[in-house]
């Protein structure tokens, strides 16, 4: 999908060109029935054809909400259109559970969960950044000094990461992942944590 989008970038700047140049005749004759004094030059610059980079906020990520339907083109138009989507379940302490994956060049990047609509949200794409900046791939250190009051032992498929909320979040979590040879059930320290790296950034509900 992206590499897509540097292929439109390069043929925008290709057409372009082809438009300011030409013999005075045709110049004359564009003339005729187009007036640069009231063509909006903004909306062909090319970067302004595609939406803004999503960003993981309290609301959301990007145009998902908690109002999104768990439907394809819900999720598809709140995502810009920028994923494929594949649709999935799974049994999760006796329950079905529902959810899409939202992929680019084939890798996982985001999953949405919820039933009739979003309930969470993991975002594992680096190129999307929470509304503080933050993304995958950034230390532990980056955000926090210690783990106390900030951080606690994430679970499910997480189990041996370590989750710590957003400061001043209430929706917005990073989920830590490093290299750990303790006991199962234990904090790692802080001077193990600090180089450990945000894995996923989730959006709960």
């Amino acid at each position: 999908m992206k590499a897509v989008r540097s292929t439109l970038l390069i043929a925008a700047v290709a057409l372009s060109g082809c438009a300011s140049s030409g013999s005075g005749a045709d110049s004359s004759q564009q003339a005729s029935w187009w007036n640069p004094l009231t063509y909006h030059w903004s909306s062909a610059l090319p970067w302004n054809w595609f939406g803004s980079s999503l960003t993981a906020t309290e609301q959301g990520v990007g145009g998902l909400t908690a109002s999104t339907a768990m439907k394809e083109d819900a999720i598809k138009d709140g995502l810009n259109g920028d994923y494929t989507l594949r649709q999935g379940m799974r049994s999760q302490n006796g329950q079905v559970v529902s959810f899409w994956q939202a992929l680019d060049d084939g890798k996982v990047k985001l999953v949405i969960y919820g039933q009739s609509q979003i309930e969470r949200i993991e975002v594992m794409d680096s190129a999307i950044a929470s509304s503080d900046g933050s993304k995958v791939g950034d230390a532990f250190s980056n955000k926090f000094s210690k783990a106390f009051d900030n951080c606690t032992l994430a679970s499910g498929t997480d189990a041996r990461d370590v989750a710590c909320r957003a400061p001043g979040s209430q929706h917005l979590t990073y989920v830590y992942h490093g290299d750990w040879h303790g006991p199962e059930g234990l904090m790692p320290s802080d001077d193990t944590l600090k180089n450990w790296k945000i894995s996923k950034i989730v959006w709960q509900r």
